[in-house]
């Protein structure tokens, strides 16, 4: 207690000097009206620069969610535009016309957000782990993308988790094709750059050019028609000289995976199941 006193009897000179100090500006802005309005205007400034803080670092942490919309407006387009593109060759109109078939509905597919919990990218044979499994509605055979292309296929599922089969796997093959036309072929990936993956087997007589986007064909029950794959990087002959083989520059970041969006198209277990049947029967 002495030490408080003797503290305080220090300084007091400056304790006054403050209380004094603290009086003048409280008879200052309380009778003088310019300088209320001083204060006001200043008090303003401080407490919207403080707000716009705020608001900026909530906005920060609401970036996930938004994110998450924006793949999901994402997809939405892309199922839109292949919609567009088949009606469109369905009644042979020109381009002109798809200004009329922007309302056409999304139907045929379903999307279940998932959040890749584990990745890889150096291994010849890569996998990639969902925190979504079977009772979320996810199972093998579906194909999981994110906002800028493919990812790859579920593998295996449990009741929590999913394992998908990674474009950056040498047992993937995907059927793609050169967007506008309908030269198609399928994704191989080559142990190496996880930029970049092959799309083999394209026809000679294929007519493409260097940057052209490659989408997915839909010759498949995995994936729509459509989406984005990648752009052809660079060409060569195959092996055999009696295609093309294609370096496509994949859209998806590998490195950079986070939030995915795994597809179910209606009617896949039924035409798996036919083609099946035809399979077995062939073989007999």
């Amino acid at each position: 207690m002495r030490n408080l006193f003797d503290f305080f009897l220090k300084y007091h000179y400056w304790f006054l000097f403050i209380a004094l100090e603290a009086a003048s500006l409280v008879l200052l802005f309380r009778y003088n009206r310019y300088q209320q309005s001083a204060l006001f205007s200043s008090a303003n400034r401080v407490s919207g620069a403080v707000h716009e803080m705020s608001e900026g670092i909530t906005s920060y942490f609401h970036l996930r969610s938004m994110n998450e919309d924006l793949l999901d407006r994402n997809m939405a387009l892309e199922r839109q535009i292949g919609n567009l593109r088949r009606e469109l060759k369905a009644r042979g109109a020109d381009q002109a016309t798809i200004e009329s078939l922007e309302a056409l509905p999304n139907t045929g597919y379903r999307l279940f957000k998932a959040h890749v919990i584990k990745n890889s990218l150096n291994q010849a044979d890569n996998y990639i782990t969902l925190d979504k499994g079977s009772r979320d509605g996810i199972r093998p055979d579906m194909g999981v993308v994110d906002r800028n292309g493919i990812v790859g296929i579920v593998y295996a599922t449990s009741p929590a988790y999913s394992i998908v089969l990674s474009a950056l796997n040498s047992r993937s093959s995907i059927s793609c094709k050169i967007a506008r036309s309908e030269y198609f072929g399928y994704l191989k990936w080559e142990y190496g750059d996880p930029r970049y993956a092959y799309l083999k087997d394209l026809p000679r007589h294929a007519e493409f050019n260097l940057g052209d986007t490659v989408v997915t064909s839909g010759y498949s029950t995995v994936f729509p028609e459509g989406v984005m794959v990648g752009t052809v990087d660079d060409m060569s002959d195959s092996p055999d000289g009696l295609s093309y083989l294609l370096r496509v520059k994949l859209a998806t970041d590998f490195g950079k995976l986070d939030d995915v969006r795994v597809i179910e198209r209606a009617g896949q277990a039924e035409q798996k199941q036919l083609e099946r049947k035809a399979a077995e029967e062939k073989e007999r």
